[in-house]
């Protein structure tokens, strides 16, 4: 499951990603203090990362010996400022997403990316209420 998102993420493919998702899902942000509970509100996350990280490749794959907690190591440009990071996901029972969260370093790389996940929450709340833009 977590090669099939990983695959998506890759391709970009935000439709399968979000497929990916179990509706429950918790999506916990480097740059925000509370965590987004539900898969409408994560898929938008999601394709909000996707329209502000540049040059984005995951460059190492970590999983448990059962198989439900995996880490992503990613690296990406936002802003111009390089950031590595790393998500962090949990698969339920049925093989889905119930937990994602996501850490970045360095400090100017986290702070280029809040900066532009601010300029796009707008629309990331108007997707998650059903209203893409």
């Amino acid at each position: 499951m977590v090669q099939s998102f990983r695959e998506a993420v890759e391709a970009r493919d935000t439709d399968a990603m979000a497929a990916l998702l179990a509706d429950d899902v918790v999506f916990t942000s480097p740059v925000a203090f509370k965590p987004y509970p539900g898969k409408p509100i994560t898929a938008a996350i999601l394709r909000g990362v996707m329209r502000v990280f540049e040059d984005f490749r995951y460059v190492r794959e970590i999983t448990d010996s059962g198989g439900r907690d995996h880490a992503l190591v990613f690296e990406a440009t936002v802003a111009g400022k390089k950031v590595t990071g790393c998500d962090f996901i949990h698969v339920n029972d049925a093989g889905l997403i119930d937990d994602f969260m996501v850490m970045v370093r360095p400090l100017s790389g986290a702070t280029a990316l809040s900066e532009a996940m601010a300029a796009q929450f707008d629309r990331i709340q108007a997707e998650a209420a059903g209203h893409s833009s």
